[in-house]
């Protein structure tokens, strides 16, 4: 089992995780994830979040096939918010864009 640093969570016990293309550096996308998501990603290598909507383990890419390995997982200086370096496998977005920031507020 790996040993954890101290991570913040909320009071939902979840942590905001931006994900961005190890390559690239394009910010992919952002979710959130519980204690058991951090671990499962850091286990299987690829990234597992917490679904608030469906209440439930989420891992990207298991049914569309648009995965992220990851890379590299970070935390900030805070220690509340995690950053996943990854290779994706496709878009990260479930309308099929390449990231889900791809509207701009003009």
């Amino acid at each position: 089992m790996t040993n954890l640093p101290a991570l913040r969570y909320n009071e939902q016990g979840l942590i905001p995780c931006i994900v961005q293309d190890a390559h690239t550096l394009q910010v992919l996308m952002m979710a959130w994830m519980n204690e058991e998501a951090v671990r499962q990603t850091i286990d299987i290598k690829e990234t597992v979040f917490w679904s608030r909507s469906r209440q439930e383990m989420w891992h990207k890419g298991a049914t569309s096939g648009n995965t992220q390995k990851v890379k590299e997982l970070r935390y900030d200086c805070d220690a509340d918010t995690l950053l996943a370096l990854v290779e994706p496998a496709g878009p990260a977005c479930h309308t099929g864009e390449t990231s889900c920031f791809y509207r701009a507020i003009s």
